[in-house]
């Protein structure tokens, strides 16, 4: 084994670890929200300084084996796409730390009744869905897997784009639970983009697998 496939096989096991570590915050930030867990939303807040310091090691590591190792072919590719997945994870991390903090500064219990009609718990699951696929794909090579994100962030665009309607009638009948709505609203809009992030993960894993750019692709 050269020491850039040493490199390389490091490098996929750190952005496996990131992946891992960013659908965690996925998975608690649903719990928190829905169960109003201001523990659990700590615990998210605590856990994006380690996310953060793993996405610079992983930039580092993708930068010296790019200087100083010269990969070309698919060794070339999986890294320039490890660098696009690596900031799209930390990306959606910090969507999860955001909806943390709202857990954390919200005083009033979030409505049954607007998180029911916007279908929030649906935006979630799917959401959490799309980037457990992603991750499946990455560890796979599987573009097929990777491929079937792409029908999932429909849904969370379709609940996304009836969101502002839904809240706005919610608010005009319940003027006291403002405050709290519009932090529901803007949830929907994070996880609508962490649907569009895990989407361009996707892309990146069917780009370094068959050397395609999906998002300049002409339907």
């Amino acid at each position: 084994m050269t020491h850039l496939d040493v490199e390389i096989k490091q490098l996929r096991e750190d952005i496996k670890e990131m992946m891992n570590l960013t659908l965690g915050q996925i998975s608690k930030v649903k719990n928190a929200f829905l169960l109003l867990d201001k523990d659990l939303a700590r615990e998210i807040v605590f856990y994006e300084r380690r996310i953060n310091s793993l996405e610079l090691k992983i930039d580092r590591d993708c930068e010296n084996i790019l200087a100083l190792l010269n990969p070309v072919a698919i060794d070339l590719r999986f890294v320039l796409a490890s660098l696009k997945i690596n900031s799209s994870l930390e990306r959606i991390a910090d969507n999860a730390e955001g909806m943390a903090n709202y857990v954390n500064e919200i005083k009033n219990p979030f409505s049954e009744e607007l998180i029911k009609n916007i279908g929030l718990v649906e935006m979630f699951n799917v959401a959490e869905q799309m980037l457990s696929v992603v991750c499946i794909a990455f560890e796979t090579e599987d573009t097929a897997i990777a491929h079937s994100v792409f029908q999932k962030d429909e849904k969370l665009n379709e609940l996304n784009m009836k969101a502002a309607l839904v809240t706005e009638l919610f608010i005009k009948s319940n003027l006291e639970k403002t405050h709290e709505s519009l932090f529901v609203l803007s949830a929907v809009r994070k996880l609508e983009r962490v649907g569009d992030i895990a989407k361009n993960i996707a892309e990146e894993i069917i780009f370094y697998i068959e050397a395609k750019v999906l998002k300049h692709k002409k339907d």
